[in-house]
């Protein structure tokens, strides 16, 4: 029922998502009448791979976190973590309020063993073909050393297991490549993460380098990777609008469009956010994947598959193993 567009852009997501996965079964969690006349409107009411699962509230995008946890107990992004928590189901995805989201993940489903705060993390395009993930982007604003390092481990383990990138290059996202810049907690970090045999650390990386494919793993606080995030995300954005007007309005593109067309649209898609949708909630003891808020059907639809690709490896218990193992060598 979340984000700007609700059930216009997510109950086609499912649709699709169902269509091109036969294993998968969708449960959708929010107003039952509303949600029947979507699916009455793409002819798929009585869909197998699709059940309602009714709920009263709706968690506002203006809801303050900590009223949304206190009062929208049968709010759909509340059943829906529910439903998590109990394994009727196995992951969570939403377009609802970040910061609800968050707290009632955090409340319901509780944190692993060691991990002391969640972590949103993304991949994100790079100029070598292969993603680089990229984390926090937004979960916990202030970090630690001991955080960030956590981070660190959490975010190696989704490019082994979702990407099956061996020995994932990981990065400390900084001002400088140079040791003496950053401030102090990025340096202990740095410290941390360098002494760490079971992480492939490769130092400090800027911002100019986050897709260049230098890192497979780029780790920051959660407030300089969601303005970085959302910068990046204004930048493709610009590019995209930028080539659209210069194929509507240049001569020689009216004289060879339909040479170039394709190359630019291939170029868009390549650059497009709604093709990386799909944030992850890392660190909790269930699988929460968080959709833009303007998230349309495709976006949306990125977001599910992100879901079930966390589903087929386990991220949850292949976190929760690593982190044990490389704290016990810490200690």
């Amino acid at each position: 029922m979340g984000g700007d567009h609700g059930p216009l852009s997510t109950i086609p997501a499912a649709i699709e998502a169902v269509s091109e996965n036969p294993l998968l079964d969708l449960v959708l969690v929010g107003d039952q009448q509303v949600i029947e006349k979507h699916l009455l409107d793409h002819h798929a009411l009585h869909h197998p791979q699709l059940t309602i699962r009714h709920a009263s509230q709706q968690v506002l995008m203006t809801d303050k976190p900590s009223v949304a946890l206190r009062s929208k107990r049968d709010s759909s992004m509340r059943v829906a973590l529910d439903l998590v928590d109990n394994k009727t189901v196995e992951a969570c995805v939403s377009a609802g309020n970040t910061g609800a989201l968050i707290a009632m993940s955090h409340f319901v489903l509780k944190m692993l063993n060691g991990v002391e705060r969640p972590a949103l993390i993304s991949a994100l395009p790079t100029t070598a073909g292969s993603p680089v993930f990229m984390l926090d982007l937004g979960a916990t604003v202030n970090c630690d050393s001991d955080t960030l390092f956590q981070f660190a481990v959490m975010g190696a383990v989704m490019a082994e297991e979702v990407e099956a990138i061996h020995q994932p290059k990981v990065a400390l996202l900084n001002m400088g490549e140079e040791e003496i810049k950053g401030s102090d907690q990025i340096k202990r970090t740095s410290l941390l993460l360098s002494e760490c045999a079971d992480i492939n650390y490769i130092g400090y990386i800027e911002g100019n380098d986050i897709f260049s494919g230098k890192a497979d793993v780029i780790v920051c606080d959660g407030f300089v990777g969601n303005v970085a995030l959302k910068t990046c995300e204004g930048v493709a954005k610009l590019i995209i609008k930028r080539l659209e007007h210069a194929l509507k309005n240049s001569m020689s593109a009216h004289l060879f469009g339909w040479m170039i067309k394709p190359l630019l649209k291939s170029i868009g898609t390549g650059v497009n956010p709604d093709h990386y949708n799909g944030a992850s909630l890392i660190g909790l003891r269930g699988i929460v994947v968080k959709s833009h808020g303007n998230a349309t059907k495709d976006a949306f639809l990125s977001a599910i598959r992100q879901a079930c690709r966390e589903v087929e490896r386990q991220v949850p218990v292949k976190i929760k193993d690593r982190l044990e193992h490389v704290l016990i060598e810490k200690a």
